[in-house]
């Protein structure tokens, strides 16, 4: 336990996926906030440290048994325990979603006004009973889809794992809107979203047959019209939850291969390893996975309104997004002389 925790910061992030400091902070939350708690034989540092460890490299049972010195079912129980602390924090580390300010220099965001940050999906590698497996079945793998929403600063805002790999994304985002606690959207504020979910009030989607990949751009070709130019700059604003998601499955090698755990426990490993990196982000400025990552600054403020409840084309939200793209292209132009 020392050799894998206090010997040093190297051996923590390596090991835990966080300096020390950082990681007393957490077993802190997860007493006072997750309501995890000491027991007559593991205090909650081992406990926290072995979940950490099991996340981080994938670690059978029977590996941790011989590491920790510790019964499978003990280490199976706390391991369920500390995902479940980690779940009932969430109040408290996922990020609280702030638009981009009319006086933002930010050269990817600077265009997007109100925009409260980017939402996509992605598959997890999952093992589920054989009478399941052609629901979870987009490819040669069985999957679920994880819909997921981060900030301009690569923190996540919202999180929904379970649903089957073969689920249409605008199914999964209509549940997602549909909850109790769900995914909410103030009116005048939208989210950035790919070409694969509608153009509507509150997700803001690029033109369709238009260049758009960042790789599109990155031979030397320039935008020419106002669709192209709002491509190129959507395309670099939301490739921040693409980010996200490199980093996320970087991070933590269980969300890399299926596991044997059943599909519930299997979606709380997928809430909890999203909610660590908001924490490990907060109190480490220097996090040596994000060391090829832009960071940005938050200096935003929170929205407030009643929210957008239904998903629906309208002429009003394309003519916006028309307009929008004109200016943008006019107001790059116009820099360029």
């Amino acid at each position: 336990m020392y050799q894998l925790v206090y010997s040093s910061d190297v051996t923590c992030i390596d090991q835990l996926r966080m300096k020390r400091q950082t990681f007393t902070k957490l077993c802190q939350m997860l007493t006072h906030v997750g309501g995890l708690k000491c027991t007559q034989n593991m205090l909650v540092d081992e406990q926290v440290a072995m979940c950490l460890h099991i996340l981080a490299h994938h670690v059978k049972n029977r590996v941790m048994k011989f590491r920790f010195r510790r019964s499978g079912e003990t280490v199976s129980r706390h391991f369920k325990n500390v995902l479940n602390a980690l779940i009932h924090s969430q109040g408290q580390l996922l990020k609280k979603p702030k638009p981009v300010l009319e006086s933002s220099t930010d050269g990817r965001w600077k265009w997007f006004k109100n925009c409260l940050g980017a939402l996509d999906g992605t598959y997890i590698k999952v093992r589920v009973p054989a009478g399941d497996k052609s629901r979870h079945r987009p490819y040669k793998d069985t999957d679920v889809t994880v819909l997921a929403v981060c900030s301009q600063d690569m923190q996540f805002i919202y999180i929904l794992p379970g649903w089957e790999g073969s689920a249409a994304d605008g199914r999964v985002l209509r549940d997602a809107m549909s909850r109790t606690n769900g995914l909410s959207v103030p009116h005048g504020h939208y989210y950035l979203v790919d070409a694969g979910y509608t153009n509507c009030k509150g997700f803001l989607a690029p033109y369709r047959g238009q260049r758009y990949h960042l790789n599109d751009w990155r031979t030397g070709h320039q935008p020419n019209t106002p669709k192209e130019f709002f491509n190129m700059k959507h395309s670099s604003a939301r490739n921040v939850i693409e980010r996200c998601f490199g980093l996320l499955k970087l991070r933590w090698a269980i969300l890399r291969s299926p596991s044997f755990y059943s599909i519930k426990i299997q979606n709380r490993i997928i809430m909890a390893c999203c909610l660590l990196p908001n924490f490990i982000r907060v109190e480490m400025p220097v996090d040596p996975m994000e060391d090829n990552l832009d960071t940005l600054e938050d200096v935003q403020n929170e929205p407030t309104g009643d929210p957008i409840t239904t998903i629906e084309t309208s002429d009003e939200w394309s003519a916006w997004r028309d307009n929008l793209a004109t200016n943008m292209l006019n107001e790059w132009m116009a820099s360029r002389v």
